[in-house]
């Protein structure tokens, strides 16, 4: 970088600005900035950033902001068109910011107006700028990577170790050095490649020069500091017009915008590249940038804690070994200081015996790391967004870039509260939290949700204020107007039950109406039965809630009658896909019913149609053995007529495919098919005689819906299974005939009411108040 023909190989001429190429996030370019500032001392300093953060620039000096942080600007007729200019602690734009803030320089963004980058984002013949869009174009040209030619040209194949090892784990000396040797080699590929690719660059470096020369005119020719790319580098040291500059510009698309500062996280400037990212490992910039000394000791020391926290034995001895080992794989590498892949090897031997398992952990809570910034207060943001931030703070649930699960008793006032807030933000399309399967059973008393927050989740909620300036009120807005677009019958049950989760009385009316019309419409007994299992659960949160779903219980309760009415003929003359998404309605209808408020009725009502679809020849077999196995689990089948209906099903004159899909809706899926085989042998005495008999040219095609059935169940179930089987069909159904030992051929109910003093007294209630929880819970939990 210091070779070649004789030029120019300052950044700055004696009566010139200051040109301070660096690279984006990068620790080394940050500390040579802040040591040229210092010994430079500007009067003003210009920033690679959008004209309208001006404004915001002064916030920058609150200590409540801590970075990582970014700009954010939108369109203001379209929230969703934004861009993020991020900015981190070891950032050089961030650097030289709170320098400017610190010393009393002006300080002002120069780059290209985010009025023109978001109507130019939207043109993929421009290419793209260095800021992060949200909404990259995928089809953008190829670009030349300076860093990798310059890599490449000094004999490195690793443009990231290259560039560590020549300016990130530089030693102290003069701070234009680096500058004006990045300079230098810049210049030359610009010569070489042009824009290089870059379509958009040559309309910013336009509007830069034309910010620079106001600003030299205001300042001082020898006054001004320009912090930018060092690819624009040779571009601010052009000659050229006023004219010619103010040509490029003409005619530009704009939008109108909003601009505001955003937290930002280590995690998201690791996700990609750009004026967003360009570095993989963000918490290890960050600790080189904030080390006082010995950088690689003290990382060691971290990862080392990190271990420790995680139960695993390591000593300071570790980290003594694990610092010599990086040591000397840097100087077997010819590398000034060792870098992270030094330390990460170094780790592996010696802290993690040769393991990558803990690598991974290292990587996510420290290469990466889950640092989240914060912005003051006084940011400028939308009405929604001050709400959201309002309940954050009252209900104790603190946005987070690390990952976890939240769990909440729903019996808690402030628990309920945090439920509500998470699920009106998922109708408004703000996914802070998601809801997750709990460890604590299927009750409704419990949520978990898994909650992450993203610095994209701003611009939801910029796009949710069109809705309104409360969380609440937005929520009510947005479940209206989906309420009224809804084209089918299960989008708008799916929505009551998002409204009742969300506490959203004000829009129940609205939905309850669509609902109310759509049900009356709609006569495909396929949608009613999608309709109704989230109208139950509806119906069981709303009793949790306390909330008033009388309404939603009299339309539940007209699909349940007009799905007993319907469903038995919907089942007959279904091929093998028809009736396999048929038996998915069925499971949901019969599940669904059993949330319903009792009703025997309505109980002996839905046996009679299982019935009919379990001996109706016309059904496909996959239904009737799924009716006949339903039946049974209620205790409404008993085991004799169960055996009949199977021996049937499975008699020679049956094809094996239906056969096989019979066997498949009676003991397939995750139903406890597997245990009734393993605890009836009669049952698996006929299902392995008639696998025995299936003939040769069609095991071939029964065979995939066996191996289907059979491979859900738990291994300790299919082991079992064979060791029966291994025994003989004989001997299971003579075991079979003369019982299972230990058991009764029918249910002693005095010796099972035996327990129900015990039970009582464990559970610390009465007899009266035993038998009323008894009966609450067997209708919610059912």
């Amino acid at each position: 970088m210091t070779g070649g023909p004789t030029r120019d190989t300052t950044a700055k001429t004696d009566r010139g600005p200051l040109l301070l190429g660096v690279r984006h996030h990068g620790p080394g370019s940050a500390r040579a900035v802040r040591a040229a500032l210092d010994a430079a001392r500007p009067a003003a300093v210009l920033i690679e950033g959008p004209p309208e953060g001006d404004a915001l620039l002064p916030l920058a000096a609150d200590p409540a902001m801590r970075p990582p942080v970014a700009l954010l600007a939108h369109a203001v007729d379209d929230p969703g068109r934004a861009s993020f200019w991020p900015m981190a602690a070891f950032s050089p734009e961030w650097v030289a910011l709170r320098w400017a803030l610190e010393h009393g320089a002006a300080v002002r963004f120069v780059d290209l107006p985010a009025a023109h980058t978001l109507a130019l984002n939207a043109d993929p013949t421009w290419g793209d700028g260095d800021e992060e869009e949200l909404h990259p174009d995928p089809a953008a040209g190829l670009r030349v990577d300076p860093l990798a030619v310059l890599a490449r040209t000094a004999g490195h194949d690793d443009p990231e170790r290259w560039w560590e090892d020549v300016i990130e784990h530089r030693g102290d000396g003069d701070p234009r050095a680096p500058f004006a040797a990045v300079a230098e080699a810049m210049g030359v590929l610009r010569e070489t490649y042009g824009a290089g690719g870059h379509g958009r660059d040559l309309v910013r470096e336009a509007h830069m020069r034309l910010r620079l020369r106001a600003a030299q005119k205001e300042f001082g020719e020898d006054r001004v500091a320009v912090v930018c790319g060092a690819w624009h580098v040779p571009a601010l040291r052009r000659r050229t017009t006023v004219a010619a500059d103010k040509a490029l510009l003409k005619g530009l698309p704009k939008v109108r915008t909003e601009t505001t500062w955003v937290p930002w996280t280590h995690r998201r400037l690791a996700r990609r590249s750009g004026y967003g990212a360009g570095i993989d490992s963000p918490g290890w910039y960050g600790h080189l940038f904030a080390a006082p000394d010995r950088p690689v000791e003290r990382w060691l020391t971290k990862v080392a804690g990190l271990l420790r926290e995680e139960d695993r034995m390591v000593s300071s001895a570790h980290v003594i070994e694990a610092v010599r080992l990086a040591g000397t794989l840097a100087t077997l590498r010819g590398r000034p200081l060792a870098g992270l892949s030094e330390t990460t090897e170094a780790v592996r031997a010696v802290m993690c015996d040769g393991s990558d398992v803990p690598l991974a952990l290292i990587r996510d809570r420290l290469v990466v790391g889950d640092v989240l910034g914060v912005v003051p207060a006084g940011a400028p943001a939308v009405p929604l967004q001050r709400d959201l931030d309002r309940l954050q703070r009252s209900l104790r649930l603190k946005p987070e870039a690390r990952e976890r699960e939240c769990e909440l008793d729903l019996r808690k006032d402030n628990d309920a509260a945090r439920s509500r807030l998470l699920h009106r933000l998922r109708l408004l399309a703000v996914d802070w939290g998601v809801p997750v399967a709990g460890r604590t059973g299927t009750g409704t008393f419990r949520e978990t949700w898994r909650l992450r927050w993203e610095p994209e989740l701003h611009v939801r909620v910029a796009e949710a204020g069109v809705w309104g300036t409360t969380v609440h009120g937005a929520a009510t807005a947005r479940a209206e107007s989906r309420a009224l677009a809804a084209r089918t019958l299960a989008d708008v049950t799916a929505l009551a039950e998002q409204c009742l989760l969300a506490g959203l009385a004000d829009a129940l009316p609205v939905v309850m109406r669509g609902l109310a019309d759509r049900a009356a419409l709609d006569a495909d007994v396929g949608h009613l039965a999608q309709a109704l299992p989230a109208l139950a659960r509806a119906l069981r949160y709303g009793d949790v809630r306390a909330t008033d779903t009388a309404a939603l219980g009299e339309v539940a309760a007209g699909l349940a009658d007009r799905i007993c009415v319907g469903l038995p003929p919907a089942c007959t003359g279904l091929d093998s896909d028809a009736a396999e998404e048929m038996r998915g309605h069925l499971d949901a209808v019969h599940a669904a019913l059993g949330l319903l408020p009792d009703s025997a009725d309505r109980a002996d009502r839905w046996a009679g149609v299982l019935h009919r679809l379990a001996t109706r020849d016309a059904v496909a077999g996959l239904i009737r053995g799924r009716a006949a196995r339903l039946l049974l689990d209620e205790g409404r089948l008993g085991e004799d007529e169960t055996a009949r209906l199977m021996g049937l099903a499975l008699s020679p004159g049956v094809p094996p495919a239906d056969a096989a899909a019979w066997v498949e809706g009676f003991v397939g899926g995750a139903t406890g098919g597997g245990l009734l085989l393993v605890h009836d042998e009669r049952l698996l005495a006929l299902v392995d005689a008639w696998l025995s008999g299936v003939p040769d040219h069609a095991f071939t095609d029964v065979l995939p819906l066996l191996r289907r059935t059979f491979s859900a169940y738990e291994p300790a179930v299919r082991r079992t299974l064979g060791e029966l089987v291994a025994r003989g069909p004989t001997a299971a159904a003579t075991r079979a005939r003369a019982g299972v030992p230990g058991f009764a051929d029918e249910l002693d109910e005095r010796r099972a009411d035996a327990v129900l003093p015990v039970l009582r007294l464990l559970l610390g209630a009465d007899e009266t108040t035993q038998t009323t929880q008894t009966t609450q819970t067997t209708g919610a939990d059912r």
